[in-house]
């Protein structure tokens, strides 16, 4: 089968968001054209409480904009069925009571075929909405469900990633691309001078408003590597005994590798000596070239401790961010999972194939104040006992990146497309 190329990257117009209908409709298929790959089965199974079905995403998707552009916004709607306001609602308090999320795998009905009735049936009105020319508060939001939409599409793939691979056939999503031979590049280093700094979004096009206020902070010299992490140094790490060594690890990391059994990243396998891993494309070996991805923040951080580095700030991340071009291994390009590391002076793949662990908890920005109703639920809620990741991954939509975009996950999970890059101070 063919990759699922990005819709949003085939409008058409020499800017493809200047075209909100358009952008709806490429944002819309691009989901649907990721769930068909998948059977009616495969879109039914929850595999952890952390995880959902893919139907549930396509239908959560579509409550976010009935619930908050059509209902208030369209005069005459009328919802498909109003228990999908109970079924489909993920946390959001004022929106109203909703079904428990570890459950959302035994709602075997609406079925894939349903959901897809009321994706259409959303999409038609949204369509007459649009055809309206909305502008200021609807075109917020609509612009928010987009990217609402476009996070839930890499939720989709992460998910699903998971329920695959507790299938003994090692089923293939996607083919996965040709790999061409070659070596690790040496690590290399870049400095930055640091000191005062503005971080945060400068207002200009679409964020979030955890990415706000932008605001001066100060950032001693530092140092950032070149690539990512590989997974030849992991492997390394592993051999070392990296996960038998209670001294490399936070308190709370060390805890999880007992209680967890860690031994490698999420979905490693050993088989005697060697080590291969499940992708998307399927069972294979390790490739040492591709950054290892699949790994909690508590692994970034002993890894780190182990090489005698440490992970960056999420403002040093920024700072140096500034000065490539987002450009990458993203969801458009049909891999689904990292790309080899490059031999290039300079910081490579900063955005696109792994999001990249930083050591700054998820907390606001000074000054920050959530939006008032329901949808500033979105990110001030979440803002404690998180960590961010910055820089997008190989299941994110180019245009959906920024370099002030803050992704946030408990330390211990690993089922995001998490990967590392290490920081020093300056030498």
């Amino acid at each position: 089968m063919a990759a699922v190329v990005d819709p949003i990257r085939s409008v058409g117009a020499a800017n493809p968001w200047s075209d909100i209908s358009a952008r709806y409709t490429a944002v819309r298929d691009l989901t649907e054209a990721l769930a068909g790959r998948l059977s009616a089965e495969d879109q039914t199974v929850q595999s952890m409480p952390d995880t959902s079905p893919t139907k549930w995403h396509r239908a959560h998707t579509t409550w976010f904009f009935e619930t908050f552009v059509l209902g208030p916004h369209l005069e005459g709607y009328r919802t498909i069925d109003p228990a999908y306001a109970y079924l489909f609602n993920s946390y959001y308090e004022q929106a109203g009571a909703r079904y428990p999320r570890p459950q959302r795998g035994l709602v075997t009905r609406p079925g894939v075929a349903a959901v897809g009735d009321y994706r259409r049936h959303v999409d038609e009105a949204m369509r007459r909405l649009l055809a309206q020319e909305p502008a200021g508060e609807v075109a917020e939001l609509v612009e928010l469900g987009l990217h609402h939409e476009q996070q839930h599409q890499e939720l989709l793939l992460m998910d699903i990633k998971h329920v695959l691979s507790f299938n003994p056939l090692r089923p293939v999503y996607a083919p996965p691309p040709v790999r061409q031979p070659g070596s690790i590049p040496a690590e290399s280093w870049v400095s930055f001078e640091g000191g005062l700094v503005e971080i945060g979004h400068r207002g200009e096009g679409f964020a979030y408003d955890n990415e706000s206020p932008r605001h001066k902070t100060y950032v001693p010299p530092f140092r950032l590597a070149g690539r990512p992490v590989t997974c030849g140094a992991w492997l390394d790490f592993i051999r070392d005994g990296g996960y038998r060594t209670p001294t490399l690890w936070l308190s709370d990391g060390w805890a999880a590798v007992k209680s967890e059994a860690w031994e490698a990243p999420l979905y490693w396998n050993r088989d005697g000596e060697d080590w291969s891993l499940f992708t998307l494309g399927g069972q294979r070996e390790i490739d040492p070239r591709e950054p290892v991805c699949h790994v909690s923040y508590y692994e970034a951080d002993a890894f780190a401790r182990w090489v005698g580095a440490r992970l960056p700030t999420e403002a040093e991340w920024e700072v140096a961010a500034g000065s490539v071009p987002i450009a990458g291994n993203f969801v458009g390009n049909g891999a689904y999972h990292p790309l080899p590391v490059r031999e290039a002076p300079g910081l490579q793949q900063m955005f696109g194939d792994v999001w990249e662990w930083t050591m700054s908890a998820y907390a606001p920005y000074p000054g920050y104040r959530p939006p008032p109703g329901a949808v500033g639920e979105y990110n001030g809620k979440f803002m404690v006992n998180q960590m961010v990741l910055r820089g997008g991954c190989c299941a994110t939509s180019e245009d959906h990146v920024r370099a002030t975009y803050r992704n946030f996950f408990y330390p211990h999970q690993r089922w995001a497309f998490s990967g590392v890059r290490l920081a020093t101070e300056a030498a």
